[in-house]
């Protein structure tokens, strides 16, 4: 369930171009919305369901994250114009934030400690897999059936792990523990977090980093296929990039017993701020169109230490929320969603046919994060 995320980005990534052309878009840019209206919604549902599943139970709030998904996934099935598909996709993501929220939570309520870890690494292998298939899945189903297969796909899965679950998850939330819904508890929560330095310099930082990430999913795309012409082998330079990430997962968890986090985000963002400098002036001396091999060089040290960044500073943010993490965990990522969102569809839209403007993206914000991080620990 924690995968449809992943999987309703990274698959559709080999079709925009198709999309674009059949929903009749006249700027390639525009179809780069498809991606970001999908976070957007994404990163809207996140405040809700923590609640939600809070009030009614664990279940229910699934439920209801699925029935959305579902309609998303309709609409953008039949659609025949891009506000259409928009509005597809914005459900989608509104939708999909319940499962990835809720699941958390059920893992949450029913194991701790070590038995907790030992679930949640089974699940973060999935993470780590997903992003490597789900671009070659897309491409297999737009060369066999054309792009609408991928969202037919995508109902399917929903339809099969919606009834698996119902049939085989109980319900771990009794309704002796449920805690009434109410928006003033929603405010109030918000208000702690942002009145605590450390809490929102970790969630900015946190927004920045995913900005730059979302900036080269939103362009992944036009680059590999358009500016470079690797058409159908996209999906591969893609996997090997997100193996990357996957990687530093399982080095960061290693090195983590014996360096602060702090002192390891701030080294990868060292790092990438100096990468991208010195590949942004490669980059200008090539005209915007380095050779292949540097970029996917360049874009591989910049991801292995985006993913050293991705798990720890989450983790900083929520340090020192307490006894209000359980909501506490859904603003944390719905603020840095929203942040990383306007950051990333910056990059994407300013795609100028050169990598360029996504280079210059990965300076900038990397610079503001540790600005960010900096403010948080004074």
């Amino acid at each position: 369930m924690m995968s449809l995320v992943a999987l309703s980005v990274d698959t559709m990534l080999p079709a925009l171009s198709e999309i674009g052309r059949d929903l009749g878009v006249i700027d390639n840019n525009s179809s780069q919305l498809i991606i970001s209206l999908f976070f957007f919604g994404m990163a809207s549902g996140q405040l809700l369901y923590g609640p939600v599943s809070d009030n009614t139970g664990r279940k229910q709030a699934i439920y209801l994250g699925y029935g959305l998904f579902i309609t998303g996934c309709l609409l953008s099935l039949v659609a025949t114009t891009l506000p259409v598909m928009l509005a597809g996709r914005l459900l989608q993501g509104f939708g999909a934030a319940g499962p990835r929220i809720v699941s958390v939570a059920i893992v949450r309520d029913q194991y701790e400690g070590r038995a907790m870890a030992r679930v949640m690494s089974f699940v973060m292998t999935v993470f780590i897999i997903v992003p490597i298939i789900a671009p070659t899945l897309g491409q297999g189903m737009l060369y066999l059936a054309g792009w609408r297969a991928i969202f037919a796909a995508f109902l399917i899965l929903a339809l099969l792990t919606l009834v698996w679950f119902a049939l085989r998850q109980p319900e771990t939330l009794s309704k002796e523990q449920r805690i009434p819904f109410s928006f003033n508890r929603i405010t109030g929560t918000m208000m702690t977090i942002l009145g605590n330095r450390n809490a929102i310099g970790y969630t900015i930082t946190a927004g920045l980093v995913f900005g730059f990430f979302l900036g080269y999913l939103n362009s992944a795309q036009q680059i590999f296929q358009e500016l470079y012409a690797l058409g159908a082998a996209f999906p591969y330079y893609f996997a090997f990039l997100a193996l990357s990430i996957g990687c530093a997962s399982l080095f960061n968890a290693r090195v983590v017993l014996h360096h602060t986090m702090q002192s390891l985000s701030k080294r990868a963002l060292i790092s990438i701020s100096a990468l991208s400098a010195g590949f942004f002036l490669l980059a200008l001396l090539n005209h915007g169109h380095p050779p292949l091999w540097t970029l996917m060089a360049y874009l591989f040290a910049t991801f292995f230490g985006t993913g050293i960044l991705f798990g720890n500073l989450n983790a900083l943010a929520m340090e020192s929320l307490g006894k209000i993490a359980g909501i506490g965990a859904g603003v944390v990522g719905s603020l840095s969603t929203f942040i990383s969102l306007i950051a990333g569809t910056a990059i994407g839209q300013c795609y100028n046919g050169t990598v360029l403007p996504l280079t210059t993206g990965f300076f900038i914000l990397s610079l503001a994060s540790l600005a960010a991080m900096r403010w948080a620990e004074k």
